[in-house]
């Protein structure tokens, strides 16, 4: 089969190839007890079959969703994989998710059967469990601490693999039928996958996504990206998250990569440098969590390594904006001499120093980031898309590219701007409507196709006299603010500057309406403690740390230095520190840790209030 012909197939498909070809070869691995377990691809299509064939026996239909209520983890793709081999919906929910929204996601979506990772997770389905009537089947991961539960409707997930075995074995014609519900498996235009969007405007949606849909992103997105046969990936943001998705489960199986499970997000650069990944996918806030770890390192390191660093910082800032083929042989020279000295350590702190190709999306990300791991040598390409457009739209095509875009569609995807500059996307990537929201449906997409992003961009030229044009996100279209004066603020430039101090973790300007730029801002806990540490402050908790007069000072500074690089009409004139962190449960932000703008607002009206007097 060519790989052309492969990528055309629906997943459980493509799955069942690598089966067969490379049986025993790598598909994942999973750290359990601190060791790295392999599941071969002929252990993941069986044990994905088996979960999809014990749902068939716990009553589950095609078409039905089944919710996952978990980290990442095998389970979680097994439970994906299974669902899809008989024309089940998944629908993942994050794991961070309070009780209350648990409840609103199961209930919009009508799911009868959800897989929980553990204690914790099945209790907040329990909480609500008498208000969602078509929940009939609980099914838990790690079943610890569940001795005295009632086990009416609740079930291992080991169990389910057991059940489906003993399925496939004494009735097998019963369970060839199962999986074989249409000829070929799924139909292209069959639902494979409901994401819940994050809701940072309103309550989150469930957004349908076609097979048709999720192929066409994965090839697209692949094309540009080049994960090949072999690839190292890791996994560690939410993969009810559609970036995770193409990078955990969609692009690795239609090309063969293998796919290695963090311990969780915590543990996720102790991973990475045991790892060492070829293909690496990163938020801003990760790549903004790296540069602050390596600039805590080199602080506590100090003398020698510090000079170095900084030297080389230096040496070879001027190289950083331009592509690596137009280097001199003095410049690689340079490059090679440095890298000996200070930068490969630094890669092997973060573990990339084996990255073939490394994006940032989800969010704009500080142009000093981007150019900081250009000079360690981590080449870090911007991307845009949304979970309405299956993922990623567009991609910076090289190193060559504007620092601050986001790169050219990929095949198959059309992208034009509205008179106002938001994004328009057509193509087979756009989804196919949210489940029981039509009204919502109509708003997003038009009459001829059009997703309609919400998002605001413009066009820019590339370099070197092509016709190239790449495309620059300018805001969100809701985001964009209007000062008292009448000028226009793009909140995420200045946000994004002030996150780039590794001292800042979250900002939240202030100015529409306003006289002036004000920002909410939350520090960076780690990082600040060790500063507080090496200053030889003493505090207690969070609050007591934000409170120190010197922290206020050093935020100050930060702020000051972001200003001196802004226009006037930009510059924050005032700021609160927030003396606790943004947090999911208090409705802050969203389970993918976006700023819910208008809660904020709300919540913190006289701290903002108290900014103008």
């Amino acid at each position: 089969m060519s790989s052309i012909e492969l990528r055309d197939l629906p997943l459980p498909q493509q799955l069942a190839h690598w089966a067969r070809t490379r049986p025993d070869e790598t598909a994942l691995r999973q750290k359990t007890h601190g060791v790295w377990q392999a599941v071969s691809w002929a252990q993941y299509e069986q044990r994905s079959r088996w979960f999809g064939l014990g749902l068939v026996k716990l009553g589950v239909k095609p078409g039905q969703r089944v919710a996952v209520l978990s980290e990442n983890r095998e389970q979680w793709a097994f439970a994906q994989l299974g669902t899809s081999m008989i024309g089940g919906v998944t629908a993942g929910v994050y794991p961070t998710s309070p009780a209350h929204e648990v409840h609103y996601l199961l209930e919009l979506a009508e799911v009868p059967v959800v897989v929980c990772e553990d204690q914790e997770q099945l209790d907040k389905v329990l909480e609500v469990r008498a208000q969602l009537p078509h929940l009939h089947t609980l099914i838990v991961i790690d079943p610890r601490g569940l001795r005295r539960y009632d086990r009416a409707g609740l079930h291992e997930f080991d169990d389910v693999l057991a059940l489906g075995r003993r399925f496939e074995t004494e009735e097998a014609a019963a369970a060839k039928a199962a999986l074989d519900y249409q000829p070929g498996g799924p139909a292209a235009d069959d639902i494979g996958l409901i994401v819940f969007t994050s809701g940072s405007t309103g309550r989150p949606k469930a957004a349908m996504m076609s097979w048709r849909g999720l192929g066409a992103a994965a090839q697209g997105l692949n094309s540009m990206l080049g994960c090949r046969l072999g690839d190292e990936l890791v996994s560690y943001l939410p993969l009810c998250h559609m970036a995770e998705q193409m990078f955990s489960i969609h692009i690795p199986i239609s090309v063969g990569a293998t796919v290695n499970f963090a311990e969780s997000l915590r543990t996720v650069q102790d991973d990475l440098r045991e790892l060492s990944p070829h293909v690496f996918f990163g938020v801003p806030r990760i790549w903004e969590k790296f540069h602050a770890s390596i600039q805590t390192k080199l602080r506590e390191a100090g003398g020698l390594r510090m000079a170095l660093y900084q030297r080389a910082m230096e040496a070879l800032d001027g190289m950083a904006a331009r592509p690596r083929t137009t280097w001199s042989a003095g410049e690689r020279l340079r490059r090679a001499w440095w890298y000996v000295l200070i930068l490969r350590s630094l890669l092997n702190f973060v573990g990339l120093r084996r990255c073939r190709i490394a994006i940032s999306s989800g969010a704009p990300i500080t142009p000093e980031i981007l150019k900081f791991f250009r000079v360690l040598g981590v080449p870090i390409r911007e991307a845009y898309g949304l979970t309405e457009a299956s993922g990623a739209t567009t991609m910076q095509p090289s190193d060559a590219s504007p620092v601050g875009t986001v790169g050219v569609p990929y095949p198959g995807i059309e992208v034009k701007l509205a008179e106002d500059g938001e994004i328009l996307i057509h193509g087979d990537v756009v989804f196919c409507g949210y489940y029981r929201n039509e009204a919502a449906t109509r708003e997003a997409v038009d009459a001829e196709g059009w997703l309609h992003t919400g998002d605001v961009a413009r066009w820019e030229e590339a370099p070197g006299g092509t016709a190239t044009r790449e495309l620059r996100i300018v805001d969100r279209k809701k985001d964009i603010m209007i000062t008292a004066g009448g000028k226009n603020i793009t909140p995420s430039e200045i946000e994004n500057a002030l996150r780039f101090s590794p001292y800042i973790k979250e900002a939240i300007v202030i100015a529409d309406r306003r006289r002036f730029v004000s920002a909410l801002i939350q520090i960076e806990f780690e990082s600040t403690s060790n500063w507080a540490e090496r200053e030889g402050l003493t505090y207690t908790n969070f609050k007591s740390l934000v409170e120190l007069p010197q922290v206020r000072e050093l935020v100050q500074r930060e702020v000051e230095a972001v200003n001196a690089r802004m226009p006037q009409v930009q510059q924050v004139r005032k700021f609160h520190l927030l003396v606790k962190e943004l947090d999911h449960d208090d409705g802050e932000v969203t389970a993918t840790m976006k700023v819910r703008r208008s809660s904020i607002n709300q919540k913190y009206a006289e701290v903002i209030e108290a900014l103008y007097v």
